[in-house]
């Protein structure tokens, strides 16, 4: 895991502190951090639970400048990373989504379009 990835995991984590003990124990279960399925399902089903509920409206815009920051980073391997996971899920439910783009700014937008594009699904 690069540089840039622990700085994720870590502020993920900052957001979504509930998400550590989990975090935790994918670790010592895996041995390792695997990115995807930590982030798909660990911290994702938190972040779409806030989007459903929209009541920490603080928290999202939080979380979503910062997906803004990660995806105009420079660092192919965290974009890559941010799309194939938080940004694809975010696209299996289209009410979720329609929330989430009111939070994206102009660089997460396209990355997600991408990312429905990349496994087919119309935008």
């Amino acid at each position: 895991m690069n540089v840039k990835s622990e700085e994720f995991f870590r502020k993920m984590i900052d957001f979504l502190p509930s998400t550590d003990a989990a975090y935790r124990e994918s670790i010592a279960t895996y041995g390792e951090v695997l990115e995807t399925i930590i982030i798909e399902d660990i911290f994702m089903p938190e972040i779409i639970k806030l989007l459903s509920e929209e009541s920490n409206i603080s928290l999202l815009e939080r979380i979503f400048d910062y997906f803004e920051e990660v995806s105009t980073c420079g660092d192919a391997h965290l974009i890559n990373l941010l799309s194939i996971t938080a940004l694809e899920v975010l696209g299996n439910d289209r009410s979720i989504l329609a929330t989430a783009q009111q939070y994206m700014g102009s660089a997460t937008t396209q990355l997600q379009i991408e990312a429905d594009r990349a496994i087919g699904r119309s935008v």
